[in-house]
């Protein structure tokens, strides 16, 4: 039996004495997974819903935007939590602020002379 002597060769060896490591140096590779995956994932999605929340905000009546489903308008009235939007002739209807992906019209540029 195999198996039978390498539980043997198990149990007469005796237990590798610990070093005198800490707590503190145990953790520091879970420390540097949590700051990678910090740097990598969390901030960038931190900085594109700003950017997101902002372009949100800035919209204004007679922007042309595109939902995140595709479809384009051309806004209407904003409320609080909802956007109406012109989709066709006599067609409007209401999205939530978060649905817009993008807006079409171009910012007005001022120029100094």
């Amino acid at each position: 039996m195999i198996l039978g002597g390498f539980f043997t060769f198990l149990q007469q060896t005796e237990p590798a004495s610990r070093g005198g490591g800490s707590f503190i140096t145990a953790l520091i590779p879970f420390i540097l997974v949590f700051l990678i995956f910090y740097l990598l994932i969390i901030k960038p999605s931190r900085t594109k819903q700003k950017k997101h929340q902002e372009m949100v905000e800035q919209l204004k009546p007679g922007d042309k935007v595109v939902t995140s489903g595709g479809i384009y308008g051309t806004v209407m009235g904003i409320q609080k939590d909802r956007i109406e939007v012109k989709v066709a002739a006599n067609v409007k209807i209401d999205i939530t602020k978060n649905a817009v992906a993008a807006i079409l019209t171009p910012k007005k540029q001022t120029t100094k002379r």
